[in-house]
């Protein structure tokens, strides 16, 4: 299982980003897909969790209403949309699924800052 996450970068307070995880290794279509968070200091967070065929998602309080994860299953990936971004969302964004056992990628880093 392989995941690889890509789309962070800076961001000024407001703006937009969109994260992706290209998986591999796994028959992907079968797993949740996560999205975790982990700001300096503080203990990893779930952000979003996408099922399967995309037929239900679920957020953090915290995100609700400006974060939306998708996910194409004939591409292997899962997105996080990122939009109306605050300076507490920094954080190195992880990719997460559990196949068996608990598999994450190596995390991208988003900064918000003016």
């Amino acid at each position: 299982v392989q995941l690889v996450e890509s789309g962070g970068g800076l961001v000024q307070p407001g703006g937009s980003l969109r994260l992706s995880c290209a998986a591999s290794g796994f028959t992907f279509s079968r797993y949740n897909m996560n999205w975790y968070r982990q700001a300096p200091g503080k203990e990893r967070e779930l952000v979003a969790t996408i099922t399967p065929f995309g037929g239900r998602t679920d957020y953090a309080d915290s995100v609700k209403g400006r974060f939306t994860i998708s996910r194409d299953n004939a591409k292997n990936t899962v997105y996080l949309q990122m939009n109306s971004l605050k300076p507490e969302d920094t954080a190195v964004y992880y990719c997460n699924t559990r196949v068996i056992i608990e598999y994450w990628g190596q995390g991208t880093q988003v900064t918000v800052s003016s």
